[in-house]
């Protein structure tokens, strides 16, 4: 609920049991919630865990989050998994008409849209679609600020993260796209020190902090409604290391030279197949995005190292000439898959490489 990269969404729960053990604000991956809505069969009237604060109802209460229950998610699942994703509206008021309900969207819509007849209201409504927006800006910081706080010891799964860094505090600007707080996690544990700049934030600026190494975070909406983001993730390829997760993936697909695609269902939640390409090794990963890199469309030299064994689409990349790699996925998932935390210390070594290369006379 607290991804920024569901900014706008309604989510639809296919488990059918939601909220027996509460909700607790160690676990949030932002400081609010992001979505639209969340829709579940049953709801839980009963929490028990020792970490729990509130229950899920008074969560969304808290954060002003619409909630619906007892609706047959099943058969939602069925209609999205043959039509793909599908707009939506919800109304609390059940006496409502639909004519009246089309007045209301009238009324609560921008000024600019004030003067839309009611056809042209239910039109839009129909033909809205996520491709084209940017919304990277919307959930991103307004200002640097600085992170540093690693795994909490008593979750800390990978005694390696540790000394991977080999004692060297490497220092990584992060860009926001929308970057979850165990992403940042995951950096401080295995030994980096992290400033966080808006999606916005000139490479110019970046590259005067002279950091180590430069994360293009995760986010939610079209890539290729970005441009300032591909701009500066060019502009700085090729002259520092970079891994990209997610929204970052795309970004810097595009800043490689090739280009994005509205995936038609997507790729949400967890127990998703990556094949790594160099061993055959597979991979469970947790995912939450809408669009894709095509790899035919990429520059020669970028090796596709990652592909989704469920359609096969590139799910990761290398590309050595500009000390960059990405992943399409969640690798800091949290509670779990952790199988793809070795990334995490791959973004390292090619730090370590980079300082330790002799410097050319």
């Amino acid at each position: 609920m607290t991804d920024p990269s569901y900014k706008g969404q309604f989510v639809c729960f296919t488990h059918p049991h939601i909220g027996n053990v509460g909700v607790n604000d160690d676990d949030e991956e932002s400081e609010k919630c992001h979505l639209g809505a969340i829709i579940v069969r049953d709801v839980s009237i009963v929490v028990s865990n020792y970490r729990s604060v509130m229950s899920l109802d008074e969560y969304c209460k808290k954060h002003n989050v619409l909630g619906l229950c007892n609706l047959d998610t099943r058969a939602l699942t069925k209609v999205l998994r043959e039509t793909g994703c599908l707009n939506g509206v919800i109304c609390t008021d059940a006496s409502k008409t639909d004519e009246e309900l089309v007045a209301m969207t009238k009324a609560w819509t921008i000024s600019a849209n004030a003067s839309k007849s009611d056809e042209e209201l239910v039109a839009m409504t129909k033909n809205w679609t996520i491709v084209g927006k940017d919304l990277l800006s919307v959930v991103s910081c307004k200002e640097p600020y600085e992170w540093k706080d690693p795994t909490g010891e008593e979750w800390e799964f990978n005694e390696g993260a540790k000394t991977a860094a080999g004692g060297k505090a490497f220092k990584v600007v992060a860009y926001d796209f929308g970057i979850k707080h165990n992403i940042l996690r995951r950096l401080a544990s295995f030994g980096c020190s992290i400033t966080v700049v808006p999606a916005d934030y000139p490479a110019d600026k970046v590259l005067a902090l002279n950091p180590d190494g430069v994360f293009f975070s995760n986010g939610p909406g079209d890539p290729s409604a970005a441009p300032y983001a591909v701009d500066n993730a060019r502009a700085i390829l090729g002259k520092k290391p970079v891994f990209g997760i997610c929204m970052g993936h795309q970004i810097l697909g595009q800043a490689f030279g090739g280009k994005t695609f509205k995936l038609k269902f997507g790729h949400h939640g967890g127990n998703h197949p990556i094949r790594y390409n160099p061993t055959g090794r597979v991979e469970i990963s947790a995912q939450n995005h809408n669009f894709a890199v095509d790899p035919d469309t990429l520059p020669e030299g970028v090796e596709v190292t990652h592909i989704n064994l469920n359609d096969g689409t590139c799910a990761g990349m290398l590309y050595p000439a500009k000390k960059a790699m990405t992943i399409q996925y969640h690798p800091e998932a949290s509670p779990g898959p952790h199988d793809a935390d070795i990334c995490f210390e791959q973004f390292v070594d090619m730090m370590k490489a980079e300082v330790s290369a002799p410097v050319a006379a």
